[in-house]
């Protein structure tokens, strides 16, 4: 494989991101999730707790484990995970196939609580995250690779992070809500070049926004 510009030229002559390192389930996640549009409220908050799983790790860690956090965690239902015990805490903890962080765990289950609130007072996750969708003047109209290395967090991830906090999650800093925004669709940073970043476009274009 070759690099350049921040893609990587992988074994089928197709040039995508640099991130997934050529990885073949890294590389389908590239392909087939990464910053497509999501308006499941299931799937928002598996993914803003994946995140929060991933402070101090690296993603990939987390994708393979994901199928085990999901059997952990009731498949991310936050009804049942808003109602989960010290029991579960510890059942939790004592699972080999997840991250065993207590704090996180305890979040989790927080955070299930307070998403029951914004879905009873916004109508749906999907219908508060997207209400904070960059607009047009907000972000580079087509992400090189120099901007991208350097962008963890902007002024929106910020504010949302700002907002979450207040209503009181927790792991919700600005650098993994950002990583959310990209992973949802709420932007699109593919590189420019890369073979998704077209398909993504028509994807986040032909999208219903939620309200």
């Amino acid at each position: 494989m070759n690099k350049r510009d921040g893609l990587i030229i992988g074994e089928d002559g197709l040039a995508r991101c640099w991130w997934h390192g050529g990885k073949p389930d890294y590389q389908d996640y590239h392909d087939r999730e990464w910053g497509r549009p999501v308006a499941d409220d299931r799937t928002l908050f598996e993914k803003i707790c994946l995140e929060g799983f991933q402070a101090g790790l690296s993603w990939y860690t987390i994708l393979r484990k994901r199928e085990n956090f999901r059997a952990a965690f009731a498949n991310f239902d936050m009804d049942k995970v808003a109602a989960f015990t010290e029991e579960d805490v510890e059942r939790c903890l004592a699972d080999a196939g997840i991250v065993r962080h207590r704090a996180k765990i305890e979040s989790t289950i927080n955070n299930a609580q307070r998403a029951k609130e914004m879905r009873a007072e916004f109508g749906s996750l999907a219908a508060y995250f997207w209400a904070h969708e960059p607009g047009p003047n907000d972000r580079p109209d087509r992400p090189i690779y120099e901007e991208l290395i350097k962008l963890t967090q902007t002024d929106i991830s910020k504010a949302i992070s700002k907002d979450l906090k207040k209503r009181g999650w927790s792991f919700v800093g600005p650098t993994t809500v950002y990583a959310f925004m990209q992973a949802m669709g709420l932007v699109n940073d593919h590189i420019e070049g890369c073979i998704c970043r077209d398909q993504v476009e028509k994807e986040r274009s032909d999208f219903r926004r939620p309200t």
